[in-house]
């Protein structure tokens, strides 16, 4: 073994304690980038081929009434690959021992059962047979709600029931994310797909020859948005709702938007911990380098080159960094299992395995190895340019002056030891700043680990206090005059009942065109108003709507313009809308007008498409079943059932990010707490031992020495709020904002939580060198080398 080796073994084990909090710190950030990235590469890779192998639509489109006839004139657009039309339709479900009825679609399904585009995956049963009232449901909800294969389920549409037998159960590449229209959450319990035969769907729905949905492949070099335009011009006599792409697919704009935050998440959260890591190193390394003057003044002086020397120190940090990496490459492979799991609950693909690929070990040790070199390079720098001569002698003192407690006149208000801790502070600002920096940046991840749960606490806030204040929610089977709500206000145990409108339009400005929701609110109504972010109710103009700030971003129009807006059902006609200012809203694309303004801008007499109701008993399981046998009703939604779904949906990924979270901050806050103590106890093992010499006692020099360390941990908890509010405010930017908009809250006990975890790690480092500074060896700290 070569002597460099020798004494690279040697100052490792000298240096176990700091190499291991700095591997660790590494260990940290390397499970984060392998963690995210992994599972990102696995659901990207299990979207693709499942898109792929399931030929995955480009184009989708939805109309009133379409005769088949004009698939031909469809397929004849430039660009259009395949065309696939078919039959979907709104429906509710009564399912044997399941007191509330399931919401969904009717959905066709060739005679043949196989569609030649959005095919399905089977994952029990086979395909019903045309002609048998056969029948296909989504595996999500019949594995929720315990389905069997050959049981009944009755389809209820317009007041009319059909009875299926069920066959087999699939996976969709259009649900993916099984999300009925116009939810913000999953609901595997209640919502449900049926796919039929649509010879049997046909008859039911009286669409015998004709269609009213379809989805298009495009070739390889189609120009998608003339394809839209042409595809809507085709489809306006017959009722169309608007051609929109595969972005826009509900399902997958959801994945999309979860694969963007989990790509930004992997790449911005490791640098936070790769920064620390850079930084404890060239803490570390300076000091071992002041420390070894002497030897690396010898090893010179014996032939070694200032190469071979800077290559031994770099080697050094190479195996922290490398010890780091492995134990990072272990915990990144369980946590990117863990998080994949949990995405598995949400996302359904075919085939979902976790994989973690060798190119993302190879980059994970890469990028790591890249932090250490770089934090290392100013103290490698040091010992190259170091002449031996030079090396020999100890190193300068630093530049002595008046501390700020000196200039300001102080010091006689304050202890001897007091004075010491500020003087050794001010003397190496540098220092002092990025250790605080350091110690900041985990109390900034404390507060990220906390507040998901803040975010998901003032959202539900908003909506369900705020602004969804309603007992039960009844939506009807279409449109309905005033005179329903009237009727639902005189049913046993209603205290008040009230209506919305709500009409699906496309919002356009020349070329820039978003599909929204108008929504029109009773002039006197309390359990729905329009609410800012900041949860402040807002008043409705007497002409024009309040629309959301995002979409007015998006289509580049102000207050005050007015913009054009095609209707999405009765008539599909086009009318021009007043914008009569901006509205930061929770969730979703929207205007915001009053019921009659809604009305008259349709030219229509006041419709309702909501009926809310305030309930006098919190048991409304009766009322529930009263509504649902209305023809007229399509579903019945509790306010606290949604409630407990939203809590429950998103407790697991709250208690997962938190714990996470804690366990990284700690890791932050004990390696740049640790690593500057015992850096500061063996620059100032000298100085300490002359104070005991001269009759200070162990806990009087304990108190200078881990003073300054207290007063750093001070300090960075005010700039680590500030850092946490930043980053806070990075990660709500990840999401898409045409989804949501959330309120930014992080409550007081996630700042006193992330205040006492770091106040804890720094006690704790504090303690494992007051045990080195009581074993201090004071004849053999007070020798010279001269």
């Amino acid at each position: 073994m070569r002597a460099l080796d020798k004494k690279l073994l040697r100052d490792f084990a000298h240096l176990k304690g700091q190499a291991l909090t700095i591997a660790l710190v590494v260990a940290a950030g390397i499970g984060v980038f392998v963690g995210f990235q992994s599972v990102y590469g696995s659901l990207l890779y299990s979207r693709d081929v499942y898109y792929e192998r399931y030929r995955f639509a480009d184009v989708f489109a939805n109309v009133e009434r379409a005769p088949e006839q004009l698939k031909s004139r469809i397929e004849a657009i430039p660009g259009v690959s395949q065309v696939y039309t078919r039959l979907r339709y709104p429906a509710r479900f009564l399912v044997a021992d399941l007191p509330q009825p399931p919401v969904g679609l009717l959905a066709s399904l060739p005679d043949d059962g196989a569609p030649p585009l959005n095919a399905l995956h089977l994952v029990t049963g086979r395909l019903p047979t045309a002609g048998q009232g056969e029948a296909l449901v989504l595996a999500s909800f019949a594995e929720k709600r315990g389905l069997v294969l050959g049981e009944p389920l009755v389809a209820i549409v317009d007041g009319n029931a059909c009875t299926f037998r069920i066959t087999g159960t699939v996976l969709s590449p259009e649900f993916v994310y099984p999300m009925g229209a116009g939810e913000i959450l999953p609901d595997d319990e209640r919502f449900l797909v049926l796919w039929a035969p649509r010879t049997e769907l046909a008859a039911m729905l009286k669409l015998t020859g004709a269609f009213n949905d379809l989805a298009v492949a495009l070739q390889p070099l189609a120009h998608q948005s003339q394809v839209l335009a042409d595809l809507d011009q085709l489809l306006a006599p017959y009722g169309g709702r608007g051609a929109y792409n595969r972005a826009l697919q509900p399902s997958n704009n959801v994945l999309d938007g979860e694969l963007y935050q989990l790509q930004t998440l992997a790449l911005a959260v490791p640098m936070v911990f790769l920064a620390v890591a850079a930084f404890l190193l060239n803490v570390v390394l300076s000091r071992l380098v002041h420390l070894q003057r002497s030897q690396i003044a010898a090893l010179k002086a014996v032939g070694y080159s200032n190469l071979q020397v800077g290559l031994h120190y770099l080697e050094l940090v190479s195996v922290m960094v490398l010890v780091g990496s492995v134990l990072g490459i272990a915990f990144g492979a369980w946590f990117g299992r863990a998080l994949h799991d949990l995405y598995g609950q949400f996302f359904r693909f075919p085939v979902q395995l976790y994989h973690l690929e060798g190119r993302l070990i190879l980059t994970a040790v890469g990028v790591s190895l890249a932090a250490g070199v770089l934090g290392a390079m100013v103290a490698v720098r040091a010992v190259v340019q170091l002449p031996p001569a030079e090396a020999m002698r100890p190193a300068a003192p630093l530049a002595y002056r008046r501390s700020i407690l000196e200039r300001l006149g102080i010091t006689g208000w304050v202890s001897p030891a007091f004075r010491m801790v500020t003087r050794e502070l001010t003397r190496r600002p540098l220092r002092t700043s990025l250790s605080v920096l350091g110690i900041a940046l985990s109390v900034g991840v404390l507060i990220i680990g906390r507040f998901n749960a803040d975010l998901t606490n003032g959202l539900m806030d908003l909506l369900f206090q705020r602004m969804w204040r309603e007992d039960l929610l009844v939506a009807f089977a279409g449109p309905r005059p005033e005179r329903a709500i009237r009727e639902l206000g005189h049913l046993p145990g209603v205290i008040r009942a009230e209506g919305l409108r709500v009409v699906p339009v496309r919002m356009r400005v020349g070329p820039r065109h978003r599909d929204v929701v108008l929504y029109g609110y009773q002039e006197d109504g309390e359990l729905r108003r329009p609410v800012s972010l900041s949860g402040v109710p807002l008043t409705l103009p007497e002409r024009g709507a309040l629309v959301t700030q995002n979409l007015l971003e998006i289509l580049q129009v102000s207050p005050g313009e007015e913009v054009e807006i095609e209707l999405r059902e009765g008539s599909y006609a086009k009318k021009t809308l007043l914008i009569a200012g901006p509205i930061e809203d929770a969730a979703g694309l929207a205007g915001h007008l009053r019921a009659d303004t809604l009305a008259q801008l349709l030219g229509e007499e006041p419709l309702v498409s909501l009926g809310l109701l305030t309930v006098a008993s919190r048991d409304t399981q009766d009322l529930e079943r009263r509504l649902q046998a209305m023809p007229q009703v399509l579903s019945v939604s509790a306010h606290a059932t949604l409630v407990d779904r939203f809590e429950k949906q998103s407790a697991e990924s709250i208690r997962v990010m938190t714990l996470f979270a804690t366990i990284f901050a700690m890791t932050i806050a004990v390696g740049v707490v640790y690593n500057n103590a015992r850096v500061a106890l063996s620059l100032r093992e000298r100085d300490l031992a002359s104070l005991r010499v001269i009759g200070m006692t162990r806990r009087e020099i304990s108190a200078i020495l881990l003073g300054e360390l207290g007063i750093q941990v001070i300090l960075a908890l005010p700039v680590g709020f500030w850092i946490g509010r930043a980053m806070a405010r990075g990660i709500s930017a990840t999401v898409d904002p045409e989804r949501f908009r959330f309120p930014m809250v992080i409550e007081t006990q996630t700042y006193a939580f992330a205040a006492i975890v770091t106040l804890a790690a720094g006690l704790a480092s504090g303690l494992l060198v007051r045990r080195k500074l009581d074993r201090l060896d004071l004849i053999a700290v007070l020798k010279t080398r001269e």
